[in-house]
């Protein structure tokens, strides 16, 4: 791939995505909700193209295909563990769902201060969402910063990848908020599923076929196919990556606030499905693509440039090869910038309106606005650290947001759980994680992924029992809950409300 062929298509890539941007706005948003829920009116399709896109981002093709180089087969594992917990969604999805359009959230913090009847718990919430998931979007921007910098040989560098798609996740975030982004998404989920799969085959059939894939693994690289493997998962470091990984749908908010936008349960159940189609493929394929990495260049000097290694050599014909890299550019894109407006709108909702109790809702979003900017420029700061295996990092930030994972749990199912509880649990976790990263990712033999969902689960059931709850707002939350799903089981059929023509003839 030339870099002449790389600019051009990214160019025409642009041109295609902000048509579809602008084609998404609906009249200017001037609501939290209309423009970062999309008014809580998004179709199953969309929803799950995007909710793949924004998951599955340079994580996936850069950061799994780099984890499966360096550690083989036990990153297949780890994702399935993942995909595993995506079952969480068929669980708090709908709950999500009812006391979002009962209570008007626009957060998740915003429902967590509301459940505990307490502004501090959205503020610290939103404030901790932010130290973790800041780190976790400067790894997608590094993730393009590797791509283009592997697939050109150097000839654009990382640092100019990298802030070509801060600019356009801040793009895309203006135009018309969550609508551009999640149909800009389904643009970016069809090209990513389409051309990396036919890729991985052409790949596979260049070293010849599946056979002579595993053959070569298992005669030059037999760790590759064993657990633990090469030397990078033990069992407790494989714990430390799947626990956090297992409850992401829960704890990142720029996931579970995807849980209020469907416009109906039929539509979130649509999204659910889609997206397990999508990510089972997705997976397989990025597990693929880190073998035949590993058996067509045995030596690369660090793991993540496994995929663009591939993309760049004879293996992949050149359009090919350009149309998954912007596929991979644009995936990551799209996780940036669903995490800015996630953050975003969590200051602004969570914490610019709790300290300024008369701001309108116009003032909100106009600080919304002006955050995403911030938000984007640290994010890549941190990237410019350049930071080793994308995939350890992406967990390292689940890790400090599994802290709110007990407070959410509670909030649904254990009306003893007290403000108290969850904001000592999600402060005092985050900082205990932090604690444990500065000296080494262990602590007493256990990793930060461990020691984060106990430390929290202790720290929130501990002080809840040492604290008087508010059972008002409990009662509240869980009725409300109840009612507006009742409401939708108990929605009559159209043939039950609607008669025939000659009948209501006759009634006349």
């Amino acid at each position: 791939m030339t870099e002449s062929l790389i600019w051009w298509s990214i160019a025409i890539y642009l041109l295609i995505a902000i048509g579809i941007a602008i084609l998404s706005r609906q009249g200017k948003s001037e609501s939290m909700s209309g423009y970062f829920l999309g008014n809580r009116q998004m179709n199953g399709f969309v929803s799950a193209l995007s909710y793949s896109a924004t998951t599955y981002s340079a994580f996936m093709m850069v950061g799994l295909a780099g984890l499966t180089y360096a550690g083989g087969v036990g990153a297949l594992g780890f994702e399935i563990i993942y995909f595993a917990g995506v079952s969480l969604v068929a669980i708090f999805g709908p709950k999500f769902w009812a006391v979002g359009k009962k209570f008007n959230f626009v957060t998740p913090s915003e429902m967590l201060g509301h459940r505990y009847n307490s502004k501090r718990v959205a503020m610290a919430v939103s404030i901790a969402s932010c130290v973790f998931l800041i780190p976790y979007a400067a790894v997608q921007l590094a993730g393009v910063g590797y791509l283009l910098q592997g697939t050109t040989n150097g000839a654009i560098p990382f640092t100019s990848g990298v802030m070509l798609a801060t600019a356009i996740a801040i793009f895309f975030s203006y135009v018309a908020g969550i609508r551009s982004v999640m149909w800009t998404d389904s643009l970016q989920a069809i090209m990513m599923i389409v051309a990396s799969t036919l890729v991985a085959f052409l790949v596979i059939q260049g070293l010849g076929g599946f056979a002579a894939l595993f053959e070569t693994l298992a005669t030059e690289h037999p760790q590759s196919l064993t657990v633990p493997g090469p030397g990078l998962f033990s069992f407790i470091t494989f714990l430390g990556l799947t626990i956090p990984w297992f409850f992401f749908s829960l704890s990142n908010p720029q996931v579970s606030q995807r849980l209020f936008m469907p416009s109906s349960l039929r539509s979130m159940r649509q999204m659910l499905i889609g997206f397990l189609v999508f990510g089972f493929i997705y997976t397989l394929v990025s597990v693929l693509w880190g073998f035949s990495a590993l058996a067509a260049f045995p030596s690369l000097e660090r793991a993540d440039l496994a995929t663009p290694s591939l993309l760049a050599s004879a293996f992949v014909p050149p359009v090919l090869g350009v149309i998954v890299m912007i596929g991979i550019m644009a995936a990551a894109v799209s996780t940036i910038d669903s995490i800015m407006l996630t953050l975003s709108s969590m200051l602004a909702r969570d914490v610019y309106a709790n300290v300024k109790p008369d701001a309108s809702e116009k003032r909100q979003l106009l600080v919304g606005k002006i955050v995403i900017p911030v938000i984007a420029l640290m994010s890549l700061g941190f990237a410019e650290l350049q930071l080793d295996l994308i995939a350890v990092l992406s967990v390292a930030a689940s890790s400090g947001l599994v802290a709110m994972v007990p407070a959410i749990i509670g909030a649904f199912y254990w009306k003893r759980g007290t403000a108290a509880g969850a904001l000592v649990s999600v402060l005092g976790t985050g900082a205990f994680v932090l604690f444990v990263y500065a000296i080494g990712n262990s602590f007493l033999g256990l990793p930060a992924g461990v020691w984060g969902i106990i430390v929290s689960s202790v720290l929130f059931v501990g002080v809840s029992l040492a604290t008087q709850p508010c059972q008002s707002s409990a009662d509240s939350f869980m009725e409300a809950i109840k009612e507006e799903l009742a409401k939708k089981s108990l929605k009559p059929k159209k043939s039950e409300t609607e008669f025939s023509p000659s009948l209501q003839s006759k009634i006349r």
